[in-house]
């Protein structure tokens, strides 16, 4: 019987992208580009500019949060996969390769394995990396299979990283692992598959694959505001009341399953990036700025005395029994000067079943940057890498 690696390689050799795949490589190719320019003057630019290009453009890309996200498997797909492609010299196979095999890897780890802490853009993202940067290589399915057990070792990251460089460092440690691993495959170094099915018990992954499909079986989210994907849905329902807020806000409760909210650790965030990771925050930014946009998210705007007192007067009720962030719908009342307000949403905007048009995939390329829509015009696989290696050079 076929190991859990091989039988992903095999996969990844034989796909044969079809139009809707490439469309969504595309897409992807461009976003992940323009958060990446978005963090252009991030402090964590300069201190990832010793890395190598995989996992210095895969940790710049993450730091703002704002990169895509396969809902499914809770794993941020491109922000590791693309950086992979870019740096190895792959095209949009290579990237749908690896992030079809990332998707499929996090959903065979399954809930369970993200609730319990671990950090599964990570987890499932160094044995995915191996892949991308492994077809980008040329590798056979044999050699594909050898890199993923090879990148097992890094396959690692916790959540207890989240609100600080930590969490967007792993990510791209685990891209610059596969890209590592897929080399070393490629050198002739050997490694036994079934590597990867024990670390996949010891994590407590099912092992079960379901390879049919489209590459990345139920498309990726788009996020709409610079901020953990858990918080797009809370955001987005209050943003549909703000409007007929009268006088001074009360106190806000939320109700919502526990689960869509467990990578929320921060309750009372002190730091613009402690801010992307808090429900309670949510809330605050929801109702005190006319969009949530980057500047939502310093260390000035958490800091608001505005916000703070609002951070305050927020109940959460977390419900049992579901199993992703999108499950179930949130449930909000604003108590104010008026009448209470009520609001219920499932599904925000970005998400696969509500993507982005293109008139919004626009006016977020713009708030990345005012020159990112052009400088991202038109781009393929080439013009990007040539566009990051000039933005983000490696330090001497």
């Amino acid at each position: 019987m076929a190991s859990i690696a091989e039988a992903l390689a095999n996969w990844a050799a034989d796909l044969e992208p079809g139009p809707e795949d490439l469309a969504l490589a595309h897409r992807s190719l461009l976003d992940t580009a323009a958060v990446t320019l978005a963090a252009r003057d991030d402090p964590l630019a300069g201190i990832a500019a010793e890395l190598p290009d995989a996992a210095r453009w895969a940790a710049i890309g993450h730091v703002l949060d704002f990169d895509d996200l396969h809902v499914e498997s809770t794993t941020h797909i491109s922000v590791v996969t693309v950086p992979v492609v870019l740096a190895t010299g792959g095209d949009a196979r290579a990237y749908l390769a690896g992030a079809g095999v990332m998707a499929r890897l996090g959903n065979a780890l399954g809930w369970s394995h993200y609730a319990a802490g671990w950090h599964a853009t990570c987890t499932a993202g160094a044995p995915a990396a191996a892949v991308a940067a492994g077809t980008a290589l040329g590798l056979s399915a044999e050699q594909l299979a050898t890199a993923m057990a090879l990148a097992v070792p890094a396959a690692g990251g916790v959540q207890n990283a989240f609100g600080t460089h930590g969490k967007s460092l792993q990510v791209g440690f685990a891209a610059q692992a596969g890209v590592r691993a897929a080399q070393l495959a490629q050198a002739g170094a050997t490694a036994d598959p079934a590597a990867l099915d024990a670390w996949l018990g010891l994590v407590g992954g099912s092992g079960e694959l379901d390879l049919s499909g489209p590459a990345v079986p139920g498309g990726l989210a788009i996020k709409v505001f610079p901020c953990c994907y858990a918080m797009q849905r809370p955001i987005a329902a209050l943003r549909e009341i703000r409007h007929r807020i009268r006088g001074q806000v009360r106190g806000v409760r939320v109700r919502t399953p526990q689960a869509t909210v467990k990578p929320l650790i921060h309750d009372r965030p002190t730091t613009g990036l402690e801010g992307k990771f808090s429900l309670p925050y949510a809330v605050a930014t929801a109702l005190l700025d006319e969009y949530p946009d980057f500047a939502a998210f310093t260390d000035a705007a958490v800091g608001r005395t505005a916000a703070q007192e609002l951070l305050r007067g927020v109940e959460f009720e977390g419900t049992p029994g579901a199993d992703g962030l999108l499950t179930g719908e949130v449930d909000i009342e604003v108590t104010h000067d008026g009448p209470p307000l009520h609001v219920r949403l499932a599904q925000p905007p970005g998400a696969p079943s509500r993507p982005p048009t293109d008139a919004e995939l626009a006016e977020k390329f713009k708030a990345c940057g005012t020159d990112v829509p052009a400088l991202l015009a038109g781009a393929d696989w080439t013009a990007v890498r040539q566009l990051l290696r000039k933005t983000f050079p490696r330090a001497d």
